[in-house]
């Protein structure tokens, strides 16, 4: 147990920081999910431009890689091309 007051508080805001960084993993890793499951093109092409700025900005944040997130983006392009063609 921490025997400072600073490091009190450093474990309350860890713990604050960690459900807020889970929960926007959840959601972004769903929103893939959803966007690999569309089968309309035009749907899947607005879905791509939200699920890849969700993705820049966990990247950004450090909590998912950055490498990670362009694999995804790339991956997720080359799909949503896919059925528009």
């Amino acid at each position: 147990m921490a025997n400072h007051k600073s490091a009190l508080k450093r474990i309350r805001s860890n713990e604050a920081k960690r459900v807020l960084n889970r929960y926007q993993a959840k959601s972004t890793r769903t929103a893939v999910k959803k966007l690999r499951a569309t089968t309309d093109a035009s749907e899947a092409q607005e879905l791509l431009k939200k699920v890849s700025s969700m993705l820049d900005r966990l990247a950004k944040k450090n909590i998912i890689h950055k490498n990670k997130a362009a694999n995804n983006k790339s991956s997720l392009a080359k799909y949503v091309n896919k059925l528009a063609a």
